[in-house]
């Protein structure tokens, strides 16, 4: 994120579902995929937030690229 910052780049991630591995382990994917560690998802949604007819903006960064 700080080189993204540093550059006036967005910053993304890959979100790769893991069927049979909890909170806490390793995923071993191999080759140039590497490993990652298995995180908790977010339990909120923004549910409150659409049904008030809020806007969630991009960010302001985005428009740099």
């Amino acid at each position: 994120m700080a080189i993204g910052m540093i550059n006036s780049k967005t910053t993304a991630a890959r979100l790769i579902p893991v069927y049979g591995k909890g909170v806490g382990e390793k995923a071993v994917f191999g080759g140039l995929l590497g490993e990652a560690p298995i995180m908790k998802v977010n339990s909120y949604d923004c549910e409150g937030f659409v049904t008030r007819k809020g806007k969630i903006p991009a960010p302001i960064h985005s428009f740099k690229n």
